[in-house]
């Protein structure tokens, strides 16, 4: 018996089946020899250097990478040296966006400048409060919730009362995204998109074929991906889904596991929401960071698998935990990443799959397993993987459960998974009980045991029933 390793299932108290995603896992598509994907481990993250508070937003522009880190903008060179550039009041996540010669910041309702070597604030009272802003054919846009507003051309700083729009929307604006050069102006339920029509007032009109009837459920819930609209909400009484949008038209995907899993936090914790792309490795990742753990969706192995196709990832050991790097960017060839809770800014690596020096978990457990309606034993049980990877000194292991009901498992048992080096280690388990319906096995370890997932082969031995 073959057995795929891209999802799992487990049952809740409803009861109803669910989908059990790998945990610190990517799936990676395609034809390897030995099946349609397999699970390689997810990116660890070490420590690159450390800001000057808590990480709210990143962005590289003329080749510099900067930040704004607590209540400081700052440069970080590519040896991980920290420039101290001046003051950005606030807390909560910022916007940052740049034009030709200036690097546009949205923080804590205020909206500034940075030229390369002064910072200014935009003081002109009708800027208004900029909850969020963009930078588009020669005007920086921003949004006060209520009302769209360009600042002059060639005056950044000068913003003209009488060059604001509005949406078609009663709900507050949630932010502004530019795909293909046409500005999305995303509310709670619904998508308006403007072109640039040139005048003397507000240059831009709202496409009324292009408006998109869902929209987002959060200020950050929502970015471009693809170069479509990714976002977290829906429509009027609808249930939170994940789309994608663009051209007047949704796709939904969120699975119902992905569904099911968004009904777990409130509004106001789907609110904090935020959404990032990274394109890496010849995969498109969604990252949607959640309170307790990011979920992640790759639209190339979706493509392949003609299915969504997503996992987790958690900075944890036990269960689940926030997913501690956010804001990411590419830098010199690196993925730079910030620490949501503290001070620390990170790089992702390979060659480890730690997280700022600590283990973490990696899970992943197999569909539901039935021997043609019979009774059966399984006598033994293989994990293919790709072994050796792991720190030198380790003597790692790796352990295994199942379970017949999809609620409680067997007691785990554990077998070594092969020293740094030991790339021929085969993993099997012998003698791993009778099932009398169906059943669910799973497959756990940490960061010091880190492998790719290939297959599992069984030898199952059928009983008289």
């Amino acid at each position: 018996m073959k057995i795929p390793v891209l999802a799992g299932v487990y049952v809740d108290g409803s009861p109803a089946v669910r989908v059990a995603y790998p945990v610190n896992m990517i799936p990676v598509p395609g034809q390897d020899g030995i099946d349609e994907g397999y699970l390689r481990p997810a990116e660890g993250i070490e420590t690159f250097t450390t800001g000057q508070g808590v990480d709210r937003g990143a962005i590289v522009w003329d080749g510099d990478h900067y930040r704004v880190s607590g209540t400081k903008l700052i440069s970080i060179s590519s040896a991980g040296a920290v420039t101290v550039i001046d003051d950005v009041p606030g807390t909560g996540p910022v916007r940052l966006d740049f034009s030709f010669d200036l690097l546009g910041i949205a923080a804590d309702g205020d909206l500034y400048y940075w030229d390369g070597s002064n910072l200014t604030k935009v003081t002109d009272p009708d800027v208004g409060t900029v909850n969020d802003m963009v930078w588009v054919d020669g005007y920086f846009m921003v949004t006060d919730g209520a009302y769209v507003a360009v600042s002059d051309l060639g005056t950044p700083t000068s913003f003209n009362p009488l060059k604001y729009g509005s949406t078609d929307s009663p709900d507050p604006i949630q932010c502004l995204l530019k795909v293909q050069n046409e500005v999305h102006v995303v509310s709670r339920h619904m998508i308006d998109v403007f072109q640039n029509i040139g005048g003397t007032g507000f240059p831009f009109q709202r496409v009324q074929s292009a408006h998109i009837p869902r929209g987002a459920i959060g200020r950050r819930a929502a970015c471009v991906f693809a170069e479509t609209v990714a976002f977290v909400g829906g429509d009027r009484n609808e249930a939170p889904g994940i789309y994608l949008g663009r051209n007047a038209q949704t796709v939904k995907i969120s699975t119902r596991e992905v569904d099911n899993l968004l009904l777990e936090y409130t509004e106001a914790q789907l609110a904090t929401t935020l959404l990032e792309t990274v394109v890496n490795r010849g995969s498109q990742f969604l990252f949607v960071h959640l309170p307790d753990r990011t979920l992640v969706y790759e639209s190339t192995a979706s493509a392949a698998a003609k299915s969504p196709v997503w996992c987790v990832l958690t900075t944890s050991l036990d269960g689940f935990a926030q997913y501690r790097a956010q804001n990411i960017v590419r830098v010199d060839d690196t993925w730079i990443v910030g620490d949501p809770l503290t001070s620390a800014i990170g790089r992702w690596t390979t060659d480890d799959s730690q997280h700022w020096g600590a283990d973490v978990r990696w899970e992943f457990s197999t569909p539901m397993l039935r021997a043609g309606g019979k009774n059966a034993i399984m006598r033994s049980l293989e994990l293919v993987a790709l072994t050796g990877a792991v720190p030198f000194g380790v003597d790692p292991m790796v352990s295994t459960s199942y379970s017949v009901d999809g609620r409680t498992w067997s007691q785990s048992r554990a077998i070594r998974s092969g020293k740094r080096g030991d790339a021929t280690k085969r993993l099997v388990w012998m003698q791993q009980g009778m099932w009398r319906n169906w059943r669910v096995q799973r497959f756990q370890g940490d960061s010091g045991s880190r492998l790719s997932a290939l297959q599992i082969e069984a030898q199952v031995e059928p009983l008289a029933n």
